[in-house]
């Protein structure tokens, strides 16, 4: 079993930055694709980014392309999320997920059904 837990949300101005972590534990993920999903008030759970499990593949969904940076450490069994200007309609509870099946082409990743293993999600609040 693999449990999540992110770290790192808060509150912030526009324009500023947050580093998210996601550390594993009960078993390695370094062998997992692993995805950020976020959660705004009032509407659906969305994909954010994917890295896969050696991190020499990565994805995003436009909203945040340019902006935002996943990142793995797998000796440390962590994933990051580095977001740069953020804006106030990045505001979510940010979630980790680790996936625990392979696919070659990244962007099943982007799919919340591909994953087994989820956190409990950090909030992250960007005031104007």
């Amino acid at each position: 079993q693999v449990q999540l837990a992110e770290s790192g949300g808060g509150l912030v101005q526009a324009g500023g930055s947050l580093r998210l972590s996601c550390a594993a534990s009960g078993r390695t993920v370094s062998s997992y694709g692993a995805g950020w999903f976020r959660q705004a008030p009032g509407k659906e759970r969305e994909f954010g980014a994917a890295i896969s499990w050696t991190g020499g593949s990565t994805y995003y969904t436009d909203s945040v392309k340019g902006r935002f940076t996943i990142s793995r450490d797998n000796a440390k069994n962590t994933v990051y999320l580095h977001m740069n200007s953020l804006k106030p309609e990045d505001t979510a509870v940010y979630y980790c997920a680790a996936a625990g099946t392979y696919y070659r082409n990244i962007y099943w990743y982007s799919i919340s059904g591909t994953y087994a293993y989820w956190g409990q999600g950090t909030q992250v609040t960007v005031s104007s």
